[in-house]
């Protein structure tokens, strides 16, 4: 089962991705671990991200391909895999169907958690992050046992710059833009699925269980 995980910035499609993966023992391939973890080995595709990602561009779609196909490829994927983070755009998708067919491949299911930008605004500007331990919070969903302290170090809870609403907007400006007409991509080849986002966790992986069977 190959499946594709869409959704705008903080629509939840990460955790989400992790939990089919546990659920159906297929791997959760996130292109930033990837991206990651060749740099980390120092493969000949890493050291060539590398010199785009240390210049603050963006690695090119045909090496991106390349990167993820090289992890696709491994014994691991052979039953299916769910990808988060890739594609974002037209061109990567397009990219992608072609390896995925020379493989005699398809892919399966595009899924679209569909969370409102306004519900999505509220949901990141309401993270706390620890940057001592890493810990995270919500101040509805999550809340710290003391307002502003970590419950695991007692250190002081920020708002990270990334979940400041003025950013996620810009973010999701982005995310419309660019990743938004992926959604008629899939739609056109029959295989996006949509789900309600703004609903609790479990449900919302209860939606797409059903859909996949």
């Amino acid at each position: 089962m190959k499946i594709i995980m869409l959704g705008a910035p903080g629509a939840g499609k990460g955790t989400q991705a992790k939990m089919l993966a546990e659920k159906y023992g297929i791997p959760h391939v996130s292109t930033g671990d990837i991206f990651r973890a060749n740099i980390k080995e120092q493969t000949e595709l890493g050291m060539e991200a590398k010199k785009y990602m240390d210049q603050g561009l963006l690695v090119p779609d045909e090496l991106t391909v390349k990167i993820l196909l090289d992890r696709v490829a491994k014994d691991d994927c052979k039953n299916g895999y769910v990808l988060d983070g890739f594609p974002r755009t037209i061109p990567q998708a397009e990219v992608l169907d072609k390896a995925v067919a020379e493989l005699g491949e398809s892919i399966d299911y595009a899924i679209n958690v569909d969370v409102k930008d306004e519900n999505i605004i509220r949901r990141m500007s309401g993270r706390r992050a620890c940057l001592k331990c890493g810990a995270t919070y919500h101040i509805e969903h999550i809340p710290p046992k003391q307002e502003g302290i970590c419950d695991k170090c007692g250190s002081e809870l920020v708002l990270r710059d990334d979940d400041k609403p003025e950013t996620v907007e810009k973010r999701l400006k982005v995310y419309h833009e660019q990743t938004q007409p992926l959604i008629d991509f899939y739609s056109k080849k029959g295989i996006l699925k949509e789900v309600d986002g703004s609903q609790d966790m479990k449900d919302v992986f209860a939606a797409i269980v059903a859909i996949l069977g």
